[in-house]
């Protein structure tokens, strides 16, 4: 692909987009900053979002055959493969961040079994729907600004985890993978509705999934916040 910005309008507004929501200053990255969040919260908002991490592919998986460019199709298709690793199993993002919950003391093998809350369903059923049911824009938009935000969040939390010594850095491989890659991938969503742009009545839709996307991915991270602070639940349990 080519180093050549290619959805410069779009990455614009995201940027001014997640600005205004305010996900930078989210309680959850603010305590993993300062220090006031404890391992323990940490590790059990960690296994509710593995959920997030191993269904994002399903939504976008579901854009590929909405896409009508076959070139712009292709870039999006690419970013799926790299979520399966390339077609290597141990590389999957499932299995990546499977490997950064047991760095941190959790038992990844028991995961599956776990339940989910109703957090991490809804943050998974709004992608479904804004991908499968809603105007293409806000589909795309929506998985591309959360690929941005990512980028950053990766970075912040891989920060914090070292410096906390709750993580080495060459165990870091989930997080320091996204936080070189997601920018890229967020451009790739957005240069499918870069086009798009200057018809108006298009152009709201791109702002309406932009918005939709920061909405609810600092919803979902003020949502692990509070996780992080409940009972464990047990498997099949609620």
């Amino acid at each position: 692909m080519s180093d050549e910005p290619r959805a410069t309008r779009v990455t614009a507004l995201a940027k001014q987009v997640l600005e205004e929501s305010g996900i930078w200053r989210n309680p959850y990255l603010l305590s993993l900053q300062d220090g006031s969040m404890s391992l323990e919260s940490f590790r059990r908002s960690q296994e509710q979002f593995f959920f997030a991490v191993t269904f994002f592919p399903r939504p976008m998986a579901a854009l590929v055959g909405r896409i009508p460019n076959p070139k712009l199709r292709l870039d999006i298709l690419h970013n799926l493969v790299e979520e399966h690793g390339e077609f290597k199993i141990d590389q999957f993002h499932h299995t990546t961040f499977q490997r950064f919950l047991k760095s941190i003391g959790s038992e990844p093998e028991k995961m599956e079994a776990a339940a989910l809350t109703p957090a991490l369903r809804a943050f998974n059923s709004v992608l479904t729907c804004a991908c499968v049911l809603d105007e293409l824009e806000v589909g795309v938009a929506c998985m591309g600004i959360i690929e941005y935000a990512f980028a950053g969040i990766s970075a912040v939390i891989g920060k914090a985890v070292v410096q906390r010594n709750w993580v080495r850095q060459e165990d870091l491989v989930h997080y320091a993978m996204h936080a070189q890659i997601d920018e890229r991938h967020a451009e790739e969503f957005f240069a499918v509705i870069e086009p798009s742009w200057d018809d108006p009545s298009r152009r709201y839709f791109i702002e309406q999934g932009l918005e939709l996307g920061a909405y609810v991915f600092d919803r979902l991270y003020s949502d692990l916040n509070a996780i992080g602070h409940l009972p464990a639940i047990p498997p099949g349990g609620c």
